[in-house]
């Protein structure tokens, strides 16, 4: 074993190569492709089995489960990042107390989550209109291995495990859509479908937890937990900001509209979730990439590599959208032409939703810098986008329902490019700094 002290040498190219980050990225989005692919399978087959009222409760209920992830989405950042950039035994040993604490502590989180559940439980079925209460307690238990997930995945991406963190991404989806097959098939509806939900991410996390026992397992050291939680607090704010800004709107349909209406707004919805979930792992491959670039002083192209790419894979799939937008639709709700109906939703997704995914690849890259001054800003937004929802609430009960929903996306659309121009400004002047500094030395 090697002394605290000793620092592995940076590999030979430490810089990598344009084939090295499109040969991981492609495997990830081969992986997350793979993923998708159950997951829409899982969503063919319960729109196909579930009636259209249970089948809202039930995608709004995959979205409150992602929105419970929030407090432990900054700890898949800066896992990724500690990860990263361990490149001593101490450091190595550090991770490996992180670690255990994070898993006790994130416990204590969910235990708090349970009995707020429990103890509003008639507010939240009536809001979210759920028939079956077996539905927000399975959501419940999911909520858990959502908290736990950030963690292991971010250290399997700061190790650069991608193929493992690509194996976990299609488990996932795999165990969802086999569970759900078997138990919608015996007649269940939206709880049957958050009971294969917590079947596919339990069994996804344990896998992740295999591939990180040798850390899980291995000899701890004293840190100072002072400066962790200083990175910590601004990253899952910043993340958080956007993770509320991608699921708030259909917890907020759900909650508004009527039984009748909200199955009209989840199928585009859906092809939103889709384009961004696509897209995710440029940002993934990039982020551990910046991090120990910074950790050893090189120069990295990450940055420009996952915005060009992210930038020309969503324009495209934004454009196909657009003069295709019937497509994806027929293609995932094929036996429930009712659903047909939000096809013209979906160009106002996919275009609402661009300046999002980009800006989420710019502020990965100012988070993995430790750059936190865009945090303050990101949570404004985030936070001007819950109240204007909650503002033009009483103006969308008076509209026609699709176009109060094109209102939903609009707002959506907003606050997401507001997101975007905040991000490229400190991005620039990083940029700025960064040249300064190089021209002074």
């Amino acid at each position: 074993m090697s002394s605290p002290t000793t620092t592995e040498p940076a590999p030979p190219h430490a810089d990598e190569s344009h084939t090295t980050f499109f040969r991981q990225s492609g495997w990830l989005v081969i992986a997350t492709g793979a993923g998708g692919v159950f997951m829409m399978a899982t969503q063919i087959v319960a729109n196909g089995w579930m009636q259209p009222a249970e089948y809202s409760v039930w995608f709004a209920l995959l979205r409150v489960f992602l929105l419970m992830s929030i407090p432990t989405v900054g700890l898949q950042i800066i896992f990724a990042q500690q990860a990263a950039a361990a490149v001593s035994e101490t450091q190595h040993r550090q991770l490996a107390r992180m670690l255990r604490a994070s898993f006790q502590t994130t416990f204590l989180i969910w235990l708090g989550m349970a009995s707020v559940a429990f103890l509003g439980q008639r507010h939240w079925i009536a809001l979210l209109k759920i028939t079956n209460p077996a539905a927000l307690w399975m959501t419940v238990c999911i909520g858990l291995a959502a908290l736990w997930s950030p963690i292991v995945r971010g250290t399997l991406q700061g190790q650069q495990n991608f193929s493992g963190l690509g194996w976990v991404l299609i488990i996932d989806g795999m165990g969802r859509f086999a569970a759900i097959v078997v138990i919608l098939g015996l007649g269940a509806q939206a709880a049957g479908g958050m009971s294969a939900a917590l079947i596919g991410q339990g069994v996804a996390v344990v896998l992740g937890g295999w591939f990180i026992r040798r850390v899980l397992v291995g000899p701890r050291e004293k840190m100072d937990w002072r400066p962790w939680l200083g990175r910590a607090l601004p990253l899952t704010l910043g993340f958080g900001s956007i993770q509320f800004m991608s699921n708030a709107d259909v917890v907020y349909v759900q909650g508004v509209f009527s039984k009748g209406q909200t199955p009209l707004y989840m199928p585009a919805a859906m092809i939103g979730l889709a384009l961004f979930t696509f897209a995710g792992p440029l940002a993934a491959v990039m982020f551990p990439k910046v991090v120990r670039s910074a950790a050893l002083t090189q120069n990295t192209r990450a940055l420009r590599q996952a915005l060009t790419a992210t930038a020309l894979i969503c324009g495209v799939a934004a454009l196909a959208c657009t003069i295709l937008p019937g497509l994806p639709v027929r293609m995932i709700y094929l036996r429930k032409p009712e659903y047909w109906s939000a096809t013209p939703l979906v160009p106002w997704f996919a275009w609402c939703l661009l300046p999002l995914i980009l800006a989420n690849v710019l502020i990965s890259n100012l988070l993995a810098r430790e750059r936190f001054a865009v945090v303050p800003w990101a949570v404004l937004i985030a936070a001007g986008y819950g109240a204007a929802l909650g503002m033009v609430k009483p103006k969308l009960l008076q509209m026609e329902v699709m176009t109060a929903f094109r209102t939903v996306i609009q707002t959506l659309g907003t606050f997401s490019l507001l997101l975007l121009c905040a991000a490229a400004l400190f991005t620039w002047r990083d940029k700025r700094q960064l040249e300064a500094r190089k021209n002074r030395s």
